[in-house]
Parts: C-alpha cells; structure tokens; sequence
C-alpha cells in the first residue's frame, strides 16, 4: 500500500504519527521526505504539462486572451 501526504511541516503532530501508525500496523514503512515543488507537481502529468506550457505560449504570443473588464466583476 503507498498513501502519499502533501502538507505544511508545521501541520505535522502527534495526530499524524498516530494516522500513519493506524494506516500502516506492525509493518515495516520507508518514510521520505522532499520540499514540495508545486511547479514540479504539476509539470509531472503529461496532459498537465501540455496545458500549462501552452498557456505559457499564449500568454508569451498574446493569442487565445480573454480581457475582463473590472468594473463588471463583482
């Protein structure tokens, strides 16, 4: 079984100790520890990573823009 976490070090406490613990009874675990790159994350699916690059391109090109007008928005 693998559960992936994805959380702000300061939420890590006893309550998270005893989930793992619950999850994971009399077994032996590996733990891993990274600093979450959200760019990384998200680049990693390839129909993701198409989307977000294409964006980047359209942006870069100005095609495909949409204006907003801010005193419509409410």
């Amino acid at each position: 079984m693998q559960i992936s976490y994805r959380l702000n070090a300061n939420e890590l406490d006893n309550n998270f100790l005893e989930s793992l613990k619950a999850a994971f009874q009399n077994k032996e675990i590996e733990i891993v520890v990274y600093e979450s790159d959200e760019t990384a994350f998200l680049l990693q699916n390839p129909a993701n990573r198409k989307r977000l690059l294409t964006a980047v391109e359209n942006i870069q090109n100005r095609n495909n823009l949409v204006e907003l007008n801010w005193d419509t928005l409410s």
